[in-house]
């Protein structure tokens, strides 16, 4: 149990940190101090040792012997890549999804777009943090739907990666409203079960997102 329990310690010190890179609280080149984040988490030294390892691995930290840990960060080349990678999988997520949806997942995914098209009709104006977080949502609950444990947990993994591009993707009312719409029509072929047709959607809509954030300078150019 003792095991068990320090494993699932280590982990959400893992997620935490993966986090805080992932949102800015920690810029590219920022010094990782196993001290002080132990000490804002309440844990020692050992599991934020093990977490930087992880996070090593994942490529968003550098470890430099004798020196420290260092953020590595994500590069507006790898949020394309990621995005162009995306492309292609969305498309299958979604195809699955029409044949493994639950009634319960529908429904989630319409009360999603209907409160996002709540957040849009606002008069004081949509809130794009609420509508990236059920951006998000519709997504999530797509990936699950998907019948997938491997593709859903893919697909989370990019989406975790790229969650600052995608909040900036979305920041416009214009491309918040098109984002919407896509939804929309994707959430429409899933229920009638055209896998084809939702395939086509999921890959487009995020072909759609690559082109607003090709306008933001997010492209595949040299390091």
């Amino acid at each position: 149990m003792e095991e068990y329990q320090d494993h699932s310690l280590g982990g959400r010190v893992f997620q935490k940190i993966r986090e805080d890179i992932l949102n800015g609280k920690y810029r590219e080149n920022d010094e990782l101090r196993e001290n002080t984040i132990g000490k804002e988490l309440g844990v020692s030294r050992t599991p934020v040792r093990e977490a930087l390892r992880q996070l090593e691995l994942e490529g968003l930290v550098t470890i430099i012997p004798n020196r420290g840990a260092y953020v590595t960060g994500i590069s507006n080349k790898d949020i394309w890549d990621i995005y162009v990678i995306r492309s292609m999988l969305e498309g299958l997520c979604a195809g699955w999804a029409t044949e493994h949806i639950t009634q319960e997942q529908l429904d989630e995914l319409e009360e999603t777009l209907l409160l996002s098209e709540f957040q849009m009709n606002r008069e004081s104006g949509f809130n794009a943090e609420q509508v990236a977080a059920l951006d998000s949502r519709f997504h999530a609950i797509l990936y699950e739907a998907s019948g997938s444990r491997i593709l859903s947990r893919v697909l989370t993994d990019f989406h975790n990666y790229v969650q600052m591009a995608r909040r900036s993707s979305i920041v416009s009312e214009e491309r918040a409203r098109k984002s919407i719409r896509e939804h929309r029509q994707i959430l429409r072929a899933v229920k009638e079960r055209d896998a084809d047709m939702a395939e086509q959607l999921a890959n487009e809509h995020i072909l759609h997102v690559m082109e607003n954030l090709k306008k933001q300078g997010f492209q595949r150019t040299p390091e």
